[in-house]
């Protein structure tokens, strides 16, 4: 029976051992993640064309279901303002979208909610407005009317700004 109490002793020592570096290997690898940006947002950068070379006038470059699936299909990186004319909501977000553009100096496109209806963005945004974030032909996030979480970023343009910027580099 004094035999037996070593060999326990070198098990626990060994589990412990095990059980040691595999949690030093764990943390290691969820420091360099992080280290990594693996628990941050995305970050957008925008294509070229999407790009002021002078001055901005934050005007929307509206297109049709077409044009987006194009820009889709060859993975453009650009942000998108789903609108439909007559609404109080739109007319605000409207407004924040443009303020943005003209101070990031960046070129922002639309597209009607009733078209965008007939695009595969209609998949993710169920409502208007919204502003969706695409990079390299995949949508990031977009801002959802119906969500306490966006609330803020659509009556508040400080919050907008935060929204965004989290997104684009």
């Amino acid at each position: 029976m004094g035999e037996e109490k070593p060999r326990n002793n070198k098990r626990k020592s060994t589990t412990m051992l095990v059980v040691g570096l595999v949690a030093i290997i764990g943390f290691s690898i969820v420091f360099i993640g992080a280290l990594s940006g693996w628990f941050s947002p995305v970050s957008v950068v925008l294509d070229r064309d999407y790009i002021c070379e002078s001055e901005c006038d934050g005007e929307f470059i509206d297109i049709d279901a077409s044009a987006y699936e194009d820009l889709i299909l060859n993975e453009k990186s650009f942000i998108v303002f789903v609108d439909e004319g007559g609404c109080l909501m739109a007319e605000m977000m409207r407004g924040f979208v443009q303020d943005y553009a003209k101070e990031r100096g960046i070129k922002s496109l639309r597209i009607m909610f009733e078209e965008m209806k007939e695009t595969s963005l209609y998949d993710k945004v169920d409502f208007y407005p919204s502003v969706a974030i695409i990079s390299k032909g995949q949508v990031v996030d977009w801002l959802k009317a119906d969500s306490d979480e966006d609330t803020s970023a659509y009556n508040d343009y400080d919050a907008f700004k935060v929204w965004i910027s989290g997104y684009l580099r």
